[in-house]
């Protein structure tokens, strides 16, 4: 299982891993398409680990379809976000600290489906995920996506 520590400074020295992820309104812009990671059982954005060869807008694509079903076009970059006090550990002992870029999308195909990294999926309204066990700052992602802002938020 994929385990998460926090600590001072903790992701020195482990590998620095890019990717990204996409927050995707419901045409009312009141509900955030979220799924449920099969790996610990939390709620997320569609998203993940970035290829060589390959944007970070087609990054998001790919993650969103091989994780959703639905195609996606970014619209805007809503943050870049890193965290020193945060380390990724993977089930072969990989140690990981995450960048990830946290774009706007919206669906252009498609159809909304579950995958072997995804065990439910759905649009839900903020009030709902506030009740939702949510993986790592994708709540803070969207809240920050809602604001509107000049400039991305780069943390």
């Amino acid at each position: 299982m994929t385990q998460v520590f926090y600590g001072d400074r903790i992701g020195k020295g482990a590998e620095l891993r890019i990717g990204s992820c996409a927050v995707i309104f419901d045409e009312t812009r009141t509900k955030v398409l979220l799924t449920k990671r099969m790996d610990n059982g939390l709620w997320c954005l569609p998203g993940g680990k970035m290829e060589s060869g390959e944007s970070v807008e087609e990054c998001c694509a790919r993650e969103v379809f091989e994780e959703t079903g639905l195609e996606v076009r970014t619209r805007r970059l809503i943050g870049v976000y890193s965290n020193h006090d945060l380390l990724v550990v993977y089930p072969d002992g990989k140690k990981v600290q995450i960048v990830v870029l946290s774009f706007e999308a919206k669906i252009t195909g498609g159809k909304l489906g579950l995958s072997d990294e995804t065990t439910e999926a759905g649009f839900y309204a903020l009030t709902e995920i506030e009740q939702m066990p949510m993986h790592g700052r994708h709540k803070e992602r969207i809240l920050d996506a809602l604001e509107v802002r000049q400039s991305p938020v780069v943390q």
